[in-house]
């Protein structure tokens, strides 16, 4: 053990090995909840011996070598029971254990990209899928993703647990699926992180609009998997798309929590090294082939990003963008983001009217963002009493506490005697 002191946050080092050990395991040992469990137990011991003994020179070995001793520890064990230790203990024996390690070292790349296609395999459910990806790949606790999520962690625990049998049972292998399954499954993974950075920057419900914890490890796990396919042009623009947005990040909000709209926000909050980066990850991508949906939404993103004011917002130039985009994919919210930029372009009345045949989708008809959407057009056609109407229901369906009190506030704003375009300065 060195004698040097941690000089990296501690959660964050961890949270980066956590896949490299746990794929480690699985592969030596192929049985992925007692892997989980083992490296769980390593990262506790890490997490507990290091502050005060120092960093080890291959932290990622350390915990290698203590998740197997856990494993061994379980298998012999097990073994002794069933009066088979002998046979057991020399095939886990720690001759065997340190060969593993070096084996596992030189594929600690592909081993998390296997860990993120089986956490993502269709036999698991989304919400399944979400959950085992930050605990096994994101390295999370239970605990947090329960309170992320706002379930709780009794909840969450059977979930992954449920999520753990469901691998057992399936027999899915440890190992990166054929070309075809990999393509297949690609999208399911890239959905999975996509919805996780959603939820950081946007809550689904709480106190807080954004869980910044979410949004940032989606933004470092996607790195990770375009780091393991570097030449993906999806997986690029699906990092560009969650860089260019959650560059916003700082500007959403006011001093007291309270949110402030995209064309309202003060743009020199802006972070200008991710836009940066998204924009040219998204430049690069877009010409190398097919152009798939996260290419388009990043684009759309950039457009924002670039524009210095608001009122220079290239809306002819979005629209364009969700024209293709809403003849690439049937996403409600897509077409509902189609509505907003030809209202933009061509006035509300052409967006209501989108708006309208929206309503009988299911899918969107009762989201609090469709009667956001249909309150704030209607407000551009001046429209008060409906505008109104609409902010007030939107309000009484989100469960995300600053988006009730915005849309509450628009309503109040629009009820009393203020000028139509005297909003509050917070908002």
């Amino acid at each position: 053990m060195a004698e040097e002191p941690l000089n990296v946050p501690l959660e964050h080092l961890l949270r980066e090995l956590t896949p490299q050990v746990l794929g480690a395991v699985v592969r030596r040992f192929r049985d992925f909840a007692a892997a989980e469990d083992a490296v769980q137990e390593a990262l506790l011991a890490a997490a507990t011996q290091w502050p005060d003994e120092g960093l080890p020179d291959n932290p990622g070995a350390w915990l290698t070598q203590v998740a197997f001793r856990r494993m061994t520890d379980q298998i012999r064990s097990e073994s002794a029971r069933r009066r088979r230790e002998g046979e057991m203990a020399a095939e886990a024996s720690p001759a065997n254990e340190a060969t593993t390690t070096i084996d596992a070292a030189s594929e600690e790349e592909d081993d998390t990209l296997v860990l993120l296609f089986m956490c993502c395999h269709p036999a698991l459910t989304l919400s399944s899928a979400i959950a085992l990806t930050l605990r096994a790949v994101g390295g999370l606790t239970t605990a947090e993703i329960a309170k992320a999520f706002l379930v709780p962690e009794a909840t969450m625990a059977q979930r992954i647990s449920r999520a753990k049998q469901s691998i057992k049972d399936s027999g899915i292998p440890f190992e990166l699926p054929t070309k075809e399954e990999r393509a297949q499954r690609l999208r399911a993974v890239l959905h999975v992180l996509y919805l996780i950075f959603n939820e950081g920057y946007t809550s689904s419900a709480g106190a807080h609009l954004q869980r910044v914890e979410l949004s940032r490890e989606a933004i470092r796990l996607t790195r990770s998997v375009r780091n393991l396919l570097p030449n993906d042009a999806e997986i690029a623009g699906l990092l560009a798309l969650l860089l260019l947005t959650d560059a916003r990040r700082l500007a959403r909000t006011n001093a007291a929590g309270e949110l402030i709209p995209l064309m309202q926000q003060d743009r020199a909050l802006w972070d200008r090294r991710q836009i940066a980066e998204g924009v040219e990850l998204i430049s690069a991508a877009l010409p190398t082939g097919a152009v798939g949906p996260y290419q388009l939404q990043a684009a759309i993103a950039a457009v924002h990003d670039e524009a210095s004011r608001a009122e220079d917002t290239d809306w002819p130039q979005i629209l364009a963008l969700y024209s293709l985009l809403r003849r690439m994919t049937d996403n409600p919210m897509v077409a509902l983001n189609h509505a907003i930029a030809v209202a933009m372009v061509h006035g509300p009345a052409r967006g209501l009217e989108l708006l309208g045949a929206l309503k009988t989708d299911n899918r969107i008809a009762n989201h609090h963002r469709w009667d956001a959407v249909q309150a704030h057009l209607l407000e551009m056609a001046g429209d008060r009493d409906g505008a109104v109407k609409h902010y007030r229901a939107a309000a009484g369906k989100t469960g995300s506490l600053p988006e009730r009190n915005y849309l509450l506030m628009q309503a109040a704003r629009l009820s009393s005697d203020l000028p139509l375009g005297d909003e509050q300065k917070t908002n």
